[in-house]
């Protein structure tokens, strides 16, 4: 993650020939930020722009229980929370009988990221998404790429305070099409998601959610009417690995998985591939089926690459060739779009056409070289190509 003195700082002219676009919208961000931090009920001391305790804000989708208790059901943990305590994501407390976010708008991270960094390979590629996170999380991944936010609490992490409002203007000013919610988890920041991802969508700004898919169908519904697309990461497809390895289940992500189909937004799912804990061929035939079966042939998979970090060193790099592995076990078993990930130049990373196989996009990383499809469908045969190809497919005008 950047360091939030210097990209929310005033850029000099060298910082910003250096560090382009990304460094312009972030300071901007940055010159906005006032947070609420004192607790006494009905009054509000302004801060300046950086956290030195907590910003406080009502909390969505929790149900009152007896004895100052609270019953939070976001997601599938259902935390029951007694009063001035935190459910187990860490950001969400229980202040006299209130549940109340923590982490509304204090960001820790922000950055202009190329939307294939997502990965979304189907959604609006070659443009940006303005990528931000809070810290916490509901799970926790001994594989955590993100640990040094998503695993601390938010006074254990240094944030600056950015209204939805102003969010939503710094993306317009930049002619950015998209607000990523990422990084961490953002099923734990809901509110702030949900509220910005609303503004968001009647200015014309699309809203992207990177997610574990660990929440309840409910609030899930609720927060697809504001966003236009959502990438899962589905860890495995085993409960033994959900459990040993993420602290959490496997049946509440397919739930969402189901949700989100029904629901009818676009989304892509991403499996991290881990030496000796996910990788065998009869667990990726059993997931790619489920997928065909339950999702349909049409939903991207991302099958990418694992290196060594957080909790989990002690294994090697995922071998290119168990990708590839992966890959064809996916499309044998009828997917039409599977990806390669994290291998830069592989032809994994790119899209072809699931009908003519011509190639559509050509990516080289998280740059598209070229792109081939025209109007959402194959330059070459017409076959319509499943995706979000322009911002008025989700957000008419």
């Amino acid at each position: 993650m950047d360091n939030l003195d210097n990209i929310f700082s005033q850029p000099t002219r060298r910082d910003l020939m250096r560090f382009g676009l990304a460094c312009g919208a972030v300071c901007a961000l940055g010159r906005a930020g006032r947070a609420i931090t004192q607790d006494t009920p009905g009054k509000r001391q302004m801060a300046g722009p950086k956290l030195e305790g907590v910003a406080r804000h009502a909390a969505m989708h929790w149900e009152k229980q007896p004895e100052n208790r609270i019953k939070c059901v976001l997601c599938p943990r259902e935390c029951e929370v007694a009063d001035v305590e935190r459910g187990y994501c860490g950001v969400r407390e229980n202040h006299g009988g209130e549940y109340q976010t923590l982490v509304y708008g204090a960001l820790c991270s922000a950055n202009m990221d190329p939307i294939e960094k997502k990965p979304l390979f189907h959604y609006l590629p070659g443009t940006p998404a303005f990528s931000i996170a809070t810290a916490g999380c509901n799970i926790e991944c001994k594989f955590c790429q993100n640990w040094q936010i998503s695993q601390f609490r938010p006074e254990q992490v240094e944030s600056t305070l950015v209204t939805p409002e102003r969010l939503v203007s710094v993306c317009k000013s930049r002619d950015c099409p998209t607000i990523a919610y990422t990084y961490s988890e953002p099923v734990i920041f809901y509110e702030y998601m949900h509220d910005t991802a609303a503004l968001a969508r009647q200015r014309g700004v699309g809203s992207v959610m990177i997610s574990n898919g660990y929440i309840q169908e409910k609030p899930l519904r609720e927060l697809c009417r504001q966003l236009t697309g959502v990438k899962i990461d589905l860890k495995a497809f085993t409960e033994k690995f959900y459990q040993e390895q993420c602290a959490g289940k496997l049946k509440p992500v397919l739930a969402t998985l189901e949700w989100l189909k029904d629901i009818g937004i676009w989304f892509e799912l991403v499996i991290l591939i881990i030496p000796t804990l996910n990788d065998s061929p009869n667990e990726i035939k059993e997931m790619s089926a489920w997928v065909v079966k339950h999702l349909g042939p049409d939903v991207p998979m991302h099958f990418t690459r694992f290196h060594p970090t957080y909790r989990l060193k002690n294994l090697p790099r995922t071998p290119v060739s168990t990708l590839e592995r992966c890959r064809k076990i996916a499309m044998d078993a009828g997917v039409h779009y599977v990806y390669a990930g994290n291998v830069p130049m592989h032809e994994g990373e790119n899209t072809y056409c699931h009908r003519c196989r011509s190639e559509l996009i050509r990516r080289v990383g998280f740059r598209v070289a070229s792109n081939a499809v025209k109007d959402g469908k194959c330059s070459k045969c017409g076959a319509k190509i499943p995706g979000v190809w322009s911002q008025g497919q989700v957000i008419p005008g």
